[in-house]
């Protein structure tokens, strides 16, 4: 398959916003194992087992850094950057932001830690792009 930039870095950003919820499903699981609270389930966050506790973070992580991916990406969509590296760099982010919270669960912080420099390159990269796009 071919596809353009354009399409590459769209996707991403669906695929970005989907993968935000990937540790919410270890927290539900703990959840779920400890007798679910639903009138008081941010309550429930000292009684979860400690991957869960860190599967929670890596979910709230995911929200922080997806909002200035989604900048990022729909300014190099909206310029219309074109090049293998802005493709590359959303391709990459997506990849990270998959592994991420498996280091975190994991409690594997080296590799969370690459992880999460890893897609704050590719995020930078394409704001860098989108601005040389521009001049």
């Amino acid at each position: 398959m071919n596809w353009s930039t354009s399409a590459i870095v769209l996707y991403s950003i669906f695929l970005g916003s989907i993968l935000i919820y990937v540790p919410f499903l270890a927290v539900g699981y703990a959840r779920f194992q400890l007798g679910y609270d639903r009138s008081s389930p941010r309550g429930m966050f000292e009684q979860l087992p400690p991957y869960a506790q860190r599967a929670t973070w890596a979910h709230q992580n995911a929200f922080e850094t997806f909002m200035v991916y989604a900048g990022a990406a729909l300014m190099a969509y909206v310029t219309g950057v074109d090049s293998r590296l802005a493709a590359g760099a959303a391709i990459v982010f997506v990849g990270a932001r998959l592994f991420y919270p498996l280091f975190y669960i994991f409690d594997l912080p080296w590799g969370r830690t690459l992880m999460f420099a890893t897609g704050q390159l590719c995020t930078y990269t394409l704001f860098i792009l989108s601005f040389l796009q521009i001049q």
